[in-house]
């Protein structure tokens, strides 16, 4: 069995300003950002962690320095968020505007669909981001990890894992810096402990 604590990353500078999509772009935290993380160490103080991942992109990578309790942070390409393509750097309000059609296939078929008419379609993230939990299952059995990704990755996954229809996935909150945990067993499957907890 392996206990996952899920972070999506801490506040950055896009999700504050109309949380515009911020797939590839590295941006940084901001300091409210900084202060999410500090909390999540918080929060993790008692737990005992094997091993910390994080996304390559910077603002994952720091939020798992912070959280992770000054552990070593290992960055893993396959946890970077979803390449959104033409979205990138837009509101969902500016990028419907501009291409409702390609919102339209995304919303009713994101499996199939691009991301952005360019981007991924969540088969790739899903096939990447489980091929990552997967060799985790095996690596860490009977421990904990710490993982910090990213807003759309976790939520696919999390769909897909729970059997849920991945135009759903958007149901699925990730708050910045907010943990879920869950356990994979021995046949990879899925339960969910915490979705979105924070400290008091």
């Amino acid at each position: 069995m392996l206990n996952v604590y899920l972070l999506r990353h801490g506040q950055t500078s896009w999700n504050a300003d109309g949380n515009r999509y911020c797939g590839r772009t590295d941006v940084a935290l901001t300091d409210v950002g900084i202060a999410q993380a500090q909390q999540v160490r918080h929060q993790l103080r008692n737990v005992d962690l094997d091993a910390v991942y994080s996304s390559p992109l910077a603002r994952a990578w720091h939020t798992a320095r912070i959280a992770g309790g000054d552990r070593e942070v290992v960055k893993d390409d396959r946890l970077i968020e979803v390449d959104f393509g033409e979205w990138e750097g837009l509101t969902r309000e500016e990028f419907i505007a501009k291409d409702p059609d390609s919102w339209h296939a995304w919303a009713e078929n994101p499996e199939v669909a691009r991301a952005g008419g360019t981007g991924e379609t969540g088969r790739d993230i899903i096939i990447r981001v489980n091929d990552f939990f997967e060799e985790m299952r095996t690596r860490h059995a009977g421990g904990k990890i710490l993982v910090v990704g990213h807003n759309g990755i976790n939520r696919l996954y999390l769909a897909y894992k729970l059997g849920m229809k991945l135009r759903d996935y958007r149901r699925i909150v990730q708050e910045n810096s907010a943990v879920t945990l869950f356990t994979l067993d021995e046949n990879g499957e899925l339960t969910l402990q915490l979705l979105n907890s924070k400290e008091p």
